[in-house]
């Protein structure tokens, strides 16, 4: 049977992977609501969804529908800034809908215990979308190392460079209180990955954390990490930009390359469909890497001394005062 959905955040940058997701897994989108108005993407997925700038016509709309035609909502998908995303969790699971949440699903890890208790309080589901989890070549990384010696140590190093222009720091995207700054905004699903194939964090080290790159050094349970991450085109290797491409995703363990230039366009659809068996990633799944990027961005930076990414020699933007 279908599923009945409405998403919120429908102008933002992820939100046609929500849209592409719900055609994809054959369910309906009722309703969506932006306070920005340029949501011409709804043609391509659902033409003759309700589409509204205000939340109190939203609401009133879903209300309509419920009281009048017996219509019930089962799931919101939230696409909005990071710092609303606990706000418009609330508003799903109080109106009687499970969550479908971007990420990161919160900013601090302290917002994660009060959803804990609504969502127990509803009896409805949070569901976070932490993609990599379900990419072929991490889910078979996770199957070496669990199945590998257990006291070995691995040595990771971290590169992942998604080129933004100037909008991006112009946006709420470029404020540190509203997204999280790099490491959680383009940063966190990431982190899920290594936290949860090679273990919690047992050492912190912040090298750079500025409007165009991030970079540091992690001891995990089972791995030394050197990462950086950047949304700065000058970082982009020349043999990449030759190809006109403007991203440049690299995971080396024990200096061998982890196959990772593909099977990204399908992980949000593959997502929805685990969340719609009930077999979704939920609030505690997510919590220690809300935890780690909180962390990463109150954290004082160090010098460069020891492990660092190699990559830090080459960023060249200003940082934070």
């Amino acid at each position: 049977m279908k599923k009945n959905f409405a998403l919120i955040g429908a102008a933002g940058y992820v939100a046609p992977k929500h849209l592409k997701a719900i055609k994809e897994t054959d369910n309906n989108l009722l309703a969506a609501l932006d306070k920005f108005d340029s949501v011409g993407v709804l043609d391509s997925y659902f033409p003759d969804t309700d589409f509204f700038v205000e939340f109190e016509r939203f609401d009133r709309h879903l209300e309509k529908l419920k009281r009048r035609k017996g219509i019930i909502l089962d799931y919101v998908s939230i696409c909005t800034p990071n710092y609303l995303h606990d706000a418009h969790i609330r508003m799903a699971l109080r109106r009687g809908a499970n969550a479908i949440c971007e990420k990161p699903l919160v900013l601090n890890p302290w917002n994660i215990e009060p959803l804990i208790e609504i969502e127990a309080e509803c009896e409805r589901k949070v569901n976070t979308i932490l993609q990599l989890r379900l990419h072929h070549s991490i889910v078979a990384l996770k199957k070496m190392v669990d199945e590998g010696p257990k006291d070995k140590i691995y040595d990771i190093d971290l590169t992942y460079l998604t080129s933004r222009g100037s909008w991006y720091n112009s946006s709420w995207k470029g404020e540190i209180g509203k997204s999280g700054g790099i490491a959680t905004n383009i940063g966190v699903h990431f982190f899920d990955m290594l936290l949860w194939i090679f273990g919690g964090a047992t050492e912190n080290i912040v090298h750079k954390h500025d409007l165009y790159n991030a970079s540091g050094y992690l001891e995990l349970e089972k791995a030394r990490v050197r990462w950086f991450l950047s949304i700065d085109y000058e970082n982009i290797p020349e043999s990449v930009k030759m190809k006109n491409q403007r991203t440049y995703r690299s995971i080396l363990v024990d200096g061998k390359e982890i196959e990772f230039s593909s099977g990204f366009t399908e992980l949000h659809t593959k997502s929805y469909i685990e969340i719609l068996k009930n077999n979704g990633f939920g609030l505690v799944d997510a919590k220690p890497s809300i935890q780690l990027v909180h962390d990463i961005r109150n954290t004082e930076l160090s010098p460069l001394r020891g492990e660092y990414h190699p990559f830090l020699n080459r960023s060249k933007k200003v940082q934070y005062t």
